[in-house]
């Protein structure tokens, strides 16, 4: 491989790193409050609310239904809107984004249904408000769970931003359609494909360590 080509290859690193951490940080800002109103509105918990709970399940369901390709293609006059372009690196965050924060919703609504409702019913016995229930037991009880899930969100985006490459979104994907697929230059699919595995090998070390810290941190 050319030198010209490892150069292409880490400026196409660079650009799926960028993508890939923004969307993370920002579909995480949205999935986050979206789980905890799933969780706390179920008809058996804290703040029962089944006109909420559905409608707004129905809207994650449907989000996460929808297949990325399709929806980078859809959202197209949204993501125009929102950073004024609908081709680049940026302008692929937008349906990362949008792709990636009802997956963390349902990944932290199922975290959130794992802590012990014993632990929530002894809160509320001592006068504790469902903010406080939310913020000081059921986040911190569920917290090495929800890593795990974001870890598995993490990865999940990094797929789809190689496939965010076949709509000219950069990164990696995109270096490998224009140059491993239409060039034949099967060097650099297979160097897009070894870097892709090393991130998400990576990725997944990371996140399964901070995940058992945190979760011996809850029991010493």
């Amino acid at each position: 491989m050319s030198a010209n080509m490892i150069d292409l290859l880490l400026k196409s690193l660079g650009e799926t790193c960028y993508m890939v951490l923004i969307a993370i940080v920002l579909a995480t800002l949205i999935g986050l409050p979206l789980g905890v109103i799933l969780t706390v509105t179920r008809k058996d918990h804290i703040m029962p609310n089944s006109v909420v709970h559905n409608v707004l399940g129905a809207i994650v369901n449907a989000t996460r239904s929808t297949p990325f390709i399709i929806l980078m293609v859809a959202i197209i006059p949204f993501t125009r809107m929102i950073v004024g372009s609908s081709i680049g690196t940026t302008a692929a965050i937008v349906p990362l984004t949008i792709t990636a924060a009802p997956f963390i919703a349902r990944v932290i609504e199922s975290s959130l249904l794992e802590v012990d409702r014993g632990v929530i019913e002894a809160a509320q016995s001592m006068g504790a408000s469902p903010v406080q229930i939310i913020s000081k037991v059921m986040l911190p009880e569920s917290l090495h769970s929800i890593v795990l899930g974001i870890t598995l969100a993490l990865i999940a985006l990094i797929g789809a931003s190689a496939m965010a490459g076949a709509l000219g979104g950069g990164g990696l994907g995109d270096l490998a359609i224009r140059y491993g697929y239409q060039r034949f230059q099967m060097d650099v699919m297979i160097a897009t494909v070894i870097v892709l595995i090393v991130m998400v090998q990576g990725v997944q070390t990371v996140g399964n360590a901070l995940s058992r810290k945190l979760n011996k941190n809850k029991l010493s």
